[in-house]
């Protein structure tokens, strides 16, 4: 069968696997939140920070209008907001690059465009590589390489064919 004939035959979606993968990019957007206002509460002298239990979301609206002590049970001087924005900014876009190389490692991977019945490079190499070649070169070439024979050095080092012998 062709890799064309093979592409155009896709596998049916459903909807359990993009719902998976929309909830784990939610989780991990709430979780980047709070690692950001970890950070920005560290970065400002006050150590990290994490919220318990429920406040985990419910610590999110606040966090996000810049409160960085929205949800955390002691109090005192937190994080200014500026501090608080550019670590959310900059976790969340690690985060969004981190999920891009992931999307895009999987479909290449598993996608409907990935490529079927290839093998890798290494298998390739395994298989026809300049490697096996030199470890079976006696049954590939016995007359250069067989057993007991001497090749001469005449030419390159090769005794083959000599169109002007």
């Amino acid at each position: 069968m062709l890799q064309q004939g093979r592409r155009s035959d896709p596998y049916p979606h459903t909807w359990e696997i993009p719902v998976g993968i929309a909830a784990a990019t939610v989780l991990l957007a709430v979780l980047g939140v709070q690692v950001g206002r970890g950070l920005a509460n560290w970065s400002a002298g006050r150590g990290w920070t994490w919220p318990t239990g429920k406040s985990l979301f419910s610590s999110l609206p606040g966090v996000l209008a810049g409160n960085a002590g929205a949800g955390l049970t002691s109090s005192g001087e937190w994080a200014s907001p500026t501090l608080l924005t550019v670590w959310l900014v900059i976790v969340e876009l690690l985060i969004a690059a981190a999920l891009v190389a992931a999307i895009t490692w999987g479909m290449r991977r598993w996608g409907p465009q990935r490529m079927k019945g290839m093998a890798s490079a290494e298998q390739a190499e395994t298989t026809l590589g300049l490697t096996r070649l030199r470890k079976v070169r006696r049954i590939i070439r016995p007359d250069l390489y067989g057993p007991g024979h001497t090749p001469t050095h005449q030419h390159g080092g090769h005794d083959g064919y000599h169109p002007t012998a």
